[in-house]
């Protein structure tokens, strides 16, 4: 069969080029392949969903088996959800493991990022992946978010509604964007059918062009690799394609299918029953996103009550946190590796990573930034904490306000100083200098300045 396909293709030679090429044997490195798997687990889980969700709004009366609704008024979309839940053969262990691997796609994504962040694999010559990286993690957020949507229940139509409120927020051109998104003045009947599209067949697609786009400049640009060695700029040490890596690869691949599997089948997630059909006079409580939707969630909630004027045009409140703050995030995410080279005159291409207490200054920032989301997210919760603590929220809510202007800044100086004692040879956690000071070269060694 192969010489058949050969004769006709030609692919032998660049098959065995391919099985041939060397992957650096490091467990940091599947970071990728695991947010690849989690995403064919979400293709996979996504087609069996499609065929049984109904993404229309319109009012229907629930007959079906779970009691407390039935007979209740309610949209088609809910309605197909919670057939699917309770009635379709798997169809709540689908949803769960769709959930499930959702979830795991963004964070697997965020961890891969900081991976690459801190070893500094963003210099040139891959900046342009860095970019592809981001525009990634931008589309996964924005897939995760349209996905939970779709149900329309209470606890996803707060979210719209917030939503709703970062677009119409925008000066001059917010209600246009609302308009042109929702359908119309929120709630709208049109805003289910535009989330399907976008969820089902837009984003996927982009995702897919940019995963292709980001596999194929790493094949061009070859692996990164940690110094060791035999490890320099112009080689790359490891295993090769086959059959080393196929059979690690193939492995981790069933292993975190298995595992989300199993999250999906013992693990709840999103009980939509328990929320109820979506109603624009009432919130859920509490009202929490997904993960990776929690530090805008936090964001909303510390912001004060500031209003300026601008043009005799209002600024509301929500602009700022909800629209202002993730732009300003993201385009520093994305321009950072033209930043560094710009301040730190690097202009050479980089194939051998940094140890992050190679570089304490990049550390430090990368840590802050680590800082100023997990205190947002936590801040997504402030109602939550208060009831559990016994604390008002309004307490909750400035110990928020004043940790993430501090914490960042403490955060990102602690890791300042433990990288740079670790990397100067001193007693780490602000020890003593001991020994002789060292600087890394650009071809991956290390030279003496003093002692």
């Amino acid at each position: 069969m192969i010489r058949w396909i050969d004769r006709r293709l030609g692919v032998d030679s660049w098959a065995r080029k391919g099985l041939r090429k060397v992957f650096p044997d490091h467990w940091s490195f599947l970071l990728g392949e695991i947010a690849l798997f989690t995403f064919l687990v979400l293709l996979a889980t996504g087609i069996f969903l499609t065929l049984f969700y109904r993404p229309d709004a319109t009012p229907v009366v629930y007959d079906g088996p779970y009691e407390p609704l039935r007979g209740r008024e309610v949209s088609a979309a809910y309605e197909s959800v919670l057939r699917l839940s309770f009635q379709v053969r798997a169809g709540l262990v689908m949803r769960q493991i769709h959930h499930w691997a959702a979830l795991v796609f963004v964070a697997s994504i965020v961890v891969h990022a900081a991976r690459v962040f801190f070893t500094g694999a963003f210099r040139r010559p891959r900046e342009v992946n860095w970019l592809v990286g981001v525009g990634l993690l931008v589309l996964a957020l924005m897939m995760g978010f349209t996905g939970y949507s779709l149900p329309d229940d209470l606890l996803s139509g707060t979210g719209l509604r917030i939503a709703y409120s970062a677009l119409i927020s925008i000066p001059f051109i917010g209600p246009y964007l609302a308009y042109l998104a929702f359908g119309g003045e929120f709630p709208t009947h049109g805003i289910i059918p535009r989330l399907f599209v976008m969820h089902v067949m837009l984003f996927p697609a982009l995702l897919i062009a940019l995963i292709t786009a980001h596999l194929a400049i790493l094949v061009q640009q070859k692996h990164t690799q940690f110094p060791g060695p035999g490890r320099r700029e112009d080689n790359v040490v490891g295993k090769r394609l086959w059959p080393s890596q196929v059979f690690k690869s193939t492995g981790l691949m069933l292993l975190t299918a298995a595992v989300l599997a199993v999250m999906g089948g013992l693990v709840q997630i999103n009980p939509v029953w328990t929320y109820g059909p979506f109603d624009a006079t009432i919130v859920s409580a509490p009202a929490q996103p997904d993960w990776y939707m929690g530090w805008l969630e936090g964001a909303i909630r510390l912001f004060p009550p500031f209003e300026p004027q601008i043009f005799g045009v209002t600024i509301p409140a929500m602009f700022i946190p909800g629209v202002v703050l993730p732009g300003v995030f993201f385009t520093l995410l994305a321009l950072w590796p033209f930043l560094e080279q710009r301040v730190t005159r690097d202009m050479a291409e980089h194939h051998l990573l940094e140890r992050p207490r190679d570089n304490p200054v990049r550390t430090g920032i990368g840590a802050g930034a680590l800082a100023f989301v997990a205190i947002l997210t936590l801040a997504g919760g402030n109602d939550v904490l208060a009831l559990m603590f016994n604390i008002p929220v309004e307490a909750i809510t400035w110990f928020f306000r004043i940790a993430v202007l501090v914490g960042p800044v403490v955060g990102g100086y602690v890791a300042y100083r433990i990288a740079r004692d670790l990397r100067d040879g001193a007693t780490p956690a602000f020890g003593r200098k001991r020994g002789v000071m060292l600087r890394r070269t650009p071809g991956g060694g290390y030279e003496e300045e003093g002692s």
